[in-house]
């Protein structure tokens, strides 16, 4: 990290100085993590991300800047949606790990769109249980099915997450063809939350219709 140059101490982050106040201007290749003050990485401390958070959005809170010159008031507002940003995508473990797969030059959801092998036979299995619930009315035995195929669904996001995390941590090479399967199961984990969503939203019809 740099220093600063109204003061020259140390900086937690490029957004400005927590020890002298001065806002900087934000490049626009500073990454989530960079804003945030972290070395690039899966594994990030919950409780230190937020302690972050509220730190660095005391720096750059638009409210302080309210009679600030324009300038001054751009900065501020610039770079709190950029920490709002990167905190969203770095306190998000999916966001997280599929920002850390593009940097290291891993393949996007446009270049690998499969899944992991052993997901496609159970994806078959819930697609039909779904579409099942989906034709069925409201209260029927397949919408009542719903509950325990989502608490499967919900188990198995974690298991899926749990190995996008195993495949990340230590943080592979830039371009490693691990990268590969990491993506296949980044699809999985899109999928599984697509579905969940749209399960959720079967429930609430449900509800609404009884």
């Amino acid at each position: 990290m740099s220093t600063c140059p109204s003061c020259g101490v140390e900086l937690e982050t490029p957004l400005g100085c927590a020890a002298c106040g001065a806002l900087l201007e934000l490049g626009a290749d500073a990454t989530p993590f960079e804003i945030l003050g972290l070395p690039i990485g899966y594994d990030v401390d919950p409780t230190d991300l937020r302690k972050r958070l509220l730190r660095f959005s005391r720096l750059v809170h638009p409210d302080f800047y309210a009679t600030a010159d324009e300038a001054l008031r751009s900065r501020a507002e610039s770079g709190s949606a950029a920490l709002n940003s990167a905190h969203e995508i770095v306190a998000d473990d999916a966001r997280r790990a599929d920002w850390l797969l593009r940097a290291l030059e891993g393949p996007s959801e446009t270049d690998e769109r499969q899944m992991p092998q052993e997901f496609l036979m159970e994806v078959l299995e819930w697609n039909e249980a779904l579409e099942e619930a989906r034709e069925s009315a409201p209260g029927s035995g397949a919408r009542s099915a719903l509950t325990p195929l989502e608490e499967t669904l919900n188990a198995e996001r974690a298991s899926v997450l749990a190995e996008v995390a195993r495949s990340l941590s230590p943080t592979p090479a830039p371009g490693a063809p691990a990268l590969t399967e990491t993506r296949k199961r980044l699809n999985a984990l899109r999928y599984l939350d697509r579905t969940l969503a749209e399960m959720r939203a079967l429930r609430l019809e449900q509800a609404a219709n009884r």
